[in-house]
């Protein structure tokens, strides 16, 4: 069987060539004309960019999964998509340039085909000069103090506003972009000095972020709009790119353990390493946008909307035992909602801490208290070079999860549960040894080529079950690839009870190309292509794409399908289904044995004070989220931001102590005495669980 590494994140893939060669520096050898200037220079490509992006057309129209072709539909996703990246918040452009560049929407495939990057070029130029335009009005409006009197109004969300048609108009919105950000700083406990001076900084960051723009980066940006119209997973990196996604990743943030990448104005967290302080703490969260750093606790904190990765990466690390503390802006935060403030003591990552762990939790069901085993596992890890030398005890997940199912059974536990939550994937061979555990033989998921051909993998321990009893498995919206393969085997074989929220539905598989093996006479690197090539399929034949896993037992979540995950994505490629293989239910979970377990679990839904609480407050949490219009004038604006700050922090509160810490007379909460939080989600695993038990009897 191929060995293949199952992401959900889009910064890592899963590659059949790991050993390819990295790529190097960009170079600067047969460039027709100059790649990078002042703000007043044009931007242009060079002669290596122009060989590439035919070189790209044609291998993603060849190779890719989806099988595409260059026609004027297409050209028409790209171009929208180039616009979208160029001006993302329609801020800059005036609804004349965009109308003038129209001419260009349905040439692009002939452009890609043919090596012409003047449509993409253009138009970056025009968006410098806008800039510029822009930069000099807000330099002048910064000199000029904030009133926030005036009733008046601003939209944060600018995905369906149209572009300004007048330079007055921009100036206008312009104003109160501005007037926005600084309100947001001043409800922060800022003086007026204090806020000007953070707005100049950031301000003066973004002029830095333009002038170091270079041609690179628009091909890049360009070519990425091509890719990323195939499909979410699927990129061209450029040779600096390239260099940092072939570092190793756990060392490119040695300190607090995230994965980031750029997302607009912000820095992005896309994944987190298990193990680490950024996991441990439970501050951090995928999909968190890091707007400042600061180093140790008196450290004045540094604005990095609009900085490059990098150097945001080189602000976070620093040596162990040292503190750094990150200004955030979450996932769920409401509009309005002002950036939280985290501290982390940095520290080295260890190996152990990202592997499977065990608990034993109580419940207690119809007067009846159950003993449940939990077996944690945060990723599907495997040391392919210990397997490969054949040592006897390699680590894995397989191995681990083994060990801990031998203790819960000598610990007599009624049932156990294997929480996935925000398992982002990991080993595939893994998922399938893993499955492995719990059924006596037969498939686990099926692989299909983009030429059609399906492969099925399976169990291969030959019968051997190391669990057979009560079995539930615990996902949420960050569940993805190996977590939804294993989720799907264990809810197709009727062998566990699914629990949690939909997951990810990343059910596609990438190879990582070396442009430069197709292109060894540039003197220069040209960067690397993402490519997506295969998709997986459920034994029952359909697709983890797009759908994931829907759980039997579904739970309340502040994650809608809409917002996260791969179906908020437009070009992710479809949901499908195929012929379903060949395997054996098992009897023990039947259909009206469910029914009674969704009866139970709507009863406790309606009648646990705890869960009444939390699906009442994500219900008003999901309506004020809708409202994306904020006030502007200061006393409306504080109640505004009060309501969503309450919003927030209730829904903050589903992995938190149902009851408090016990408090002596001293105010302080003694040590001993303390309570284990409440997790009310592995909570009402538990409860699923336990009503499995007695539904059986």
């Amino acid at each position: 069987m191929k060995k293949y590494l199952v992401t959900l994140i889009p910064v890592l893939m899963l590659s059949f060539q790991p050993d390819s060669p990295s790529s190097g520096a960009v170079g600067t050898a047969q460039t027709r004309h100059a790649i990078t200037g002042q703000p007043g220079d044009d931007l242009k490509p060079s002669i290596s960019q122009e060989k590439v992006e035919t070189l790209v057309a044609k291998l993603l129209t060849t190779y890719h999964y989806r099988k595409v072709r260059l026609n004027d539909s297409l050209s028409s996703v790209v171009w929208d998509n180039y616009l979208g990246e160029v001006d993302h918040s329609k801020t800059f452009l005036l609804a004349s340039d965009v109308a003038s560049f129209e001419k260009y929407r349905y040439q692009i495939d002939d452009a890609l085909v043919n090596g012409d990057l003047t449509a993409a070029y253009d138009l970056y130029n025009v968006l410098r000069k806008r800039y510029q335009e822009r930069s000099v009005f807000i330099k002048e409006q910064l000199k000029k103090p904030f009133i926030f009197t005036a009733d008046e109004t601003f939209n944060t969300d600018r995905k369906k506003a149209t572009w300004a048609k007048s330079s007055a108009e921009l100036d206008d919105l312009w104003r109160k972009v501005l007037k926005n950000q600084a309100l947001e700083l001043k409800l922060g406990n800022r003086s007026d000095s204090a806020v000007a001076a953070l707005m100049t900084q950031r301000y003066n960051n973004l002029d830095k972020a333009y002038n170091r723009v270079k041609s690179a980066d628009v091909f890049q940006l360009y070519m990425n709009s091509f890719a990323e119209a195939l499909d979410p997973h699927t990129n061209y990196l450029s040779p600096r790119s390239a260099d940092l996604f072939n570092q190793e990743m756990s060392q490119s943030l040695e300190g607090i353990g995230a994965m980031l990448r750029e997302d607009n104005d912000y820095i992005k967290i896309v994944d987190l390493v298990p193990g680490g302080p950024a996991f441990k703490s439970k501050l951090l969260n995928k999909e968190d946008k890091i707007a400042g750093v600061a180093q140790g606790d008196n450290g004045p904190m540094v604005n990095t909307m609009n900085w490059q990765v990098d150097e945001v990466v080189k602000l976070i690390k620093g040596p162990k035992g040292t503190v750094v503390r990150l200004q955030v802006v979450a996932p769920d935060a409401l509009a309005g909602a002002s950036p939280k403030e985290i501290r982390l003591v940095r520290e080295k990552i260890k190996l152990e801490e990202q592997r499977a762990k065990k608990e034993v939790i109580e419940v207690t069901d119809n007067g009846r208290t159950f003993r449940i085993g939990v077996i944690n596992i945060p990723m599907f890890y495997r040391d392919f070079e210990g397997a490969r030398k054949r040592e006897a005890d390699f680590s894995s997940t397989t191995s681990d999860a083994r060990k801990f199912l031998l203790e819960l059974k000598a610990e007599n536990v009624d049932g156990v549960v294997i929480d996935l939550r925000d398992n982002g994937g990991g080993s595939l061979t893994e998922a399938i040894d893993l499955t492995g555990l719990f059924i006596p033989k037969g498939p686990v998921v099926q692989v299909k080529e983009s030429s059609g051909e399906t492969e099925v993998y399976s169990d291969k321990d030959g019968g051997s079950v190391v669990y057979n009893g009560p079995l539930a498995v615990l996902v949420n919206r960050f569940s993805a690839s190996a977590s939804e393969i294993f989720a799907a085997a264990i809810q197709d074989y009727k062998r566990g009870i699914i629990v949690g929220g939909q997951t990810y539905g990343k059910g596609t598989v990438q190879t990582l190309v070396d442009l430069n093996q197709w292109l060894p006479k540039e003197p220069e690197k040209v960067g690397e292509v993402k490519m997506t090539i295969q998709k997986f399929y459920r034994i029952n034949g359909s697709s983890t794409q797009h759908k994931g896993v829907t759980p039997d037992i579904e739970l309340p979540s502040a994650f809608s399908a809409e917002e996260y995950g791969e179906s908020s994505q437009p070009s992710a490629l479809p949901w499908d289904q195929i012929g379903s293989a060949r395997y054996e239910q098992s009897q023990g979970l039947n259909d009206k044995i469910m029914t009674r377990l969704r009866d139970r679990f709507n009863q406790r839904l309606k009648a646990d004070p705890e869960m009444k609480k939390l699906t009442q407050e994500l219900a008003d949490f999901k309506k004020a989220k809708e409202n994306t219009i904020v006030s502007l004038q200061e006393s409306k604006r504080r109640k505004e931001r009060d309501d969503a700050e309450r919003k927030r922090s209730a829904v903050s509160k589903v992995s938190q102590l149902a009851d408090e810490d016990p408090i002596d007379e001293t105010g302080t909460k003694p040590a001993d005495t303390k309570k284990k939080k409440k997790d009310l989600y592995l909570n009402e695993a538990g409860l699923v669980l336990a009503d499995y038990i007695i539904a059986q009897k």
